[in-house]
């Protein structure tokens, strides 16, 4: 098989995977959601993106739709629209929630679950009538990562990886999976001020193996792995460049 233009450097037998399968991507107007979308249009897959920003999503080059993941009734309607598909990739964030537990803002915390939390799970569940193959779940180190300043933000994330081992054994055969991101640089920082931001990945990198911070491809592609491999399930799957 000739390996297509836009395919360079992608084995043969992935694009033989990921062809023909149809794959929508919450929350895929920016970062790790638009990296992991083209990184899956590359190996022949036909990506479908939403978001709350027209713009951002007309930019991506994908066909898209613009969908709330906060509005169950939007949902609903998009899904059932779209009929059947073969994999879920809900990328959705938040930044609130962060700061030592003792002065936590825990309206702030509620916040966290209310902009990822319950938008996860209410774009997982309208799609169960449509899904095929599988659903992978972006969530992140903090869920586990047991660090100071963390405890509100990894308990929005840590809730979501909690269900996903037994999403997969209530949903089997459909394949359910977490990716859990480390420090990645992406828009999701853009709440940081420039100069802080390059000081803080500067002193992430000094403590990552790796010795740098990640970026949105490299979560892409283990979003890609997770959607080949077929015989993965319940499982979150840690990028951090070995920070944990």
């Amino acid at each position: 098989m000739q390996v297509p233009a836009y395919a360079a450097g992608v084995p043969a037998g992935d694009l033989w995977i990921m062809k023909n399968q149809s794959i929508i991507l919450a929350g895929a107007s920016s970062g790790i959601g638009l990296a992991s979308a083209q990184r899956l249009a590359s190996e022949g897959a036909s990506v479908f993106v939403t978001g709350r920003s027209l713009d951002k999503l007309a930019a991506t080059g994908f066909p898209h739709a613009v969908v709330d993941s906060s509005d169950r009734a939007a949902l609903d309607t998009f899904f059932a629209a779209r009929g059947a598909f073969d994999h879920l990739v809900v990328s959705l964030g938040s930044h609130k929630g962060l700061g030592p537990f003792a002065s936590l803002d825990l309206s702030d915390l509620r916040e966290g679950f209310n902009e990822k939390y319950w938008p996860a799970l209410h774009t997982v569940q309208a799609a169960l009538p449509y899904v095929r193959r599988s659903i992978t779940v972006l969530t992140a180190i903090s869920a586990t990562g047991r660090m100071p300043g963390t405890s509100g933000i990894g308990a929005v994330n840590g809730a979501l990886e909690l269900m996903i081992p037994i999403w997969a054994r209530e949903l089997a055969p459909v394949r359910v999976n977490a990716v859990s991101p480390g420090v990645i640089d992406t828009p999701w920082w853009d709440f940081v001020p420039a100069t802080e931001r390059a000081a803080a990945f500067g002193q992430y990198a000094a403590q990552i193996p790796l010795k740098r911070v990640g970026r949105a491809e490299d979560v892409a592609e283990v979003v890609a792995f997770l959607i080949r491999a077929e015989y993965v399930t319940g499982r979150a799957i840690v990028v951090d460049g070995g920070l944990g």
